[in-house]
């Protein structure tokens, strides 16, 4: 397969120029990116390219109907200098099923994971060692046809750009529980990861930030009545012992993240209930004092507290705990991905 892959090497990496100890999240990009064309019916050859601006038509496709989709991935460095990357399979599963509901071709599995592996090995230099050092990958898919009808794209591209991470501190973050604007509504595109669903968020998330806010808590669209996903992320709820996550639906992203916290939670013999959470729910356990944590789950950030929430009129402060599950889990979660602890699951996958 690796003959396959066409690689241009940079004639100059710009990695010396980069300040690995000051880094604003997805703000600088490593010297290549992947690049794969879809066109006449099958996907070309791969290819492997200095980063870089790239061309498109005015009337490219993607501009006037949204024909976007991507994923959001990690790669680590440990002590010994291995590459590993963190259940790779599941992120190539859902880029192709959110393709699907947008009508765009699925990528091949082949090219997916030796594009990855080939581009992972010419940034080495880019992943540093420690826990809260890695690489994240944005894998890509765009329409590129040129022409303005409301019909699906008959070219695309498909990419890998990577940014050095590091920790992901946002400081405290208060939520707002949503009440008049919704995430995503049955039968639409809510479970794909879809560049129309982020943008469509932004708006009332300045709403909320007016407020005082950093994110929204997205409730149900029929009713506003339950619970779904904060912000960008799934979220967690713990009432008393117990931790409680929405189950996934044409709504809600099947997010990585959350199904390991949901396996290494109850490993660890944490009572998880996978149900809908209603808001009543909620007001009720942080009046009575049960309510212990919120938290937020994704590939950013890993695990990102809540310290409190507003709903209507209401504001609630979470109780401030030395050991907590968001800690725990964030903190074991993150050993795993690092191969600093054991992996019991198998899900480390290492880039040879």
């Amino acid at each position: 397969m690796t003959e396959t892959i066409s690689i241009t090497r940079t004639k100059k990496s710009k990695i010396d120029q980069v300040d690995f100890d000051n880094l604003a999240f997805g703000t600088v990009f490593s010297d290549h990116m992947f690049i794969c064309d879809y066109k006449d019916g099958e996907w070309q050859t791969p290819e492997i390219v200095p980063y870089g601006p790239m061309e498109f038509d005015p009337s490219a496709k993607v501009f006037h109907y949204g024909q976007a989709v991507f994923e959001g991935m990690k790669a680590y460095k440990d002590e010994d200098g291995k590459i590993w990357m963190f259940r790779p399979d599941q992120n190539f599963e859902r880029i192709n099923k959110s393709s699907e509901r947008l009508a765009m071709p699925a990528f091949p599995e082949e090219f997916f994971f030796e594009g990855i592996s080939e581009l992972l090995k010419l940034e080495k230099d880019w992943i540093k060692t420690g826990i809260e050092n890695s690489l994240y990958l944005r894998p890509f898919v765009i329409a590129t046809e040129n022409g303005v009808s409301a019909s699906p794209s008959n070219s695309y591209r498909f990419m890998i750009i990577c940014a050095p991470a590091q920790a992901y501190y946002s400081g405290e973050v208060r939520v707002v529980f949503a009440d008049t604007y919704s995430r995503s509504a049955d039968g639409g595109v809510g479970f794909a990861k879809a560049a129309g669903n982020y943008a469509a968020q932004f708006y009332p998330t300045e709403l909320a930030k007016k407020k005082g806010y950093q994110q929204v808590i997205w409730t149900d669209a029929k009713s506003h009545e339950y619970l779904e996903e904060a912000g960008t992320m799934n979220v967690f709820f713990r009432v008393g012992d117990t931790l409680i996550t929405a189950p996934t639906s044409d709504r809600i992203l099947d997010g990585v993240t959350r199904k390991s916290i949901i396996e290494l939670a109850e490993s660890k013999g944490i009572k998880v209930e996978v149900r809908p959470v209603s808001v009543a729910e909620i007001l009720k356990a942080a009046r009575s004092g049960d309510l212990k944590e919120i938290f937020g789950a994704g590939t950013a950030a890993t695990i990102n507290p809540i310290a409190g929430f507003g709903y209507k009129e209401d504001d609630f402060e979470l109780p401030k705990l030395e050991d907590s599950y968001a800690s725990r889990l964030k903190k074991d979660l993150k050993e795993i991905q690092a191969n600093l602890a054991e992996d019991p699951f198998g899900w480390r996958y290492e880039v040879k």
